[in-house]
């Protein structure tokens, strides 16, 4: 994955938290006023973000570390190689064969980690921006309104 496949990812991320809680809705169940529901929404969303550590009103953090523009960690063909190189060798005597495969072998094996970190960063997200939305709910309706 690119940076910029990150870079977009995060930024989805990021707007999918903002439209999850945009898709709260509460009612002033008790006839709160106005005023009083933007006080109890600020006061709530405080102490959301006390709770969960997490405030969708801040900018997601930055992307995972760069890799090369085909998703591979700087350097896992390299070693690939190296390792192919002495084990092709070693079994049929053909060093470069081996090197290639272990290139080879290597690289995907990063694109494979790098896509499963990036899947494992995106359901966390989305955990705790459903934590978050479920402590301003709370809140919200120990204050007496409905939440939705």
């Amino acid at each position: 994955m690119t940076p910029l496949q990150r870079t977009l990812g995060a930024l989805a991320l990021t707007t999918f938290a903002a439209a999850a809680l945009a898709q709260q809705f509460v009612y002033p169940a008790k006839g709160q006023s106005p005023q009083q529901q933007r006080k109890d929404e600020a006061e709530c969303h405080q102490w959301a973000v006390g709770q969960t550590g997490v405030d969708p009103t801040k900018a997601a953090p930055p992307p995972a570390p760069a890799t090369t523009p085909t998703g591979v960690q700087p350097g896992a063909g390299l070693r690939g190689a190296a390792r192919g190189a002495v084990v092709g060798e070693i079994v049929g005597g053909d060093a470069g064969a081996g090197a290639a495969a272990g290139a080879a072998a290597a690289r995907a094996q990063s694109r494979r980690q790098g896509a499963a970190q990036q899947q494992a960063a995106q359901g966390q997200q989305q955990a705790q921006s459903a934590a978050y939305a479920k402590a301003r709910a709370a809140c919200l309706e120990g204050r007496g309104y409905s939440v939705k």
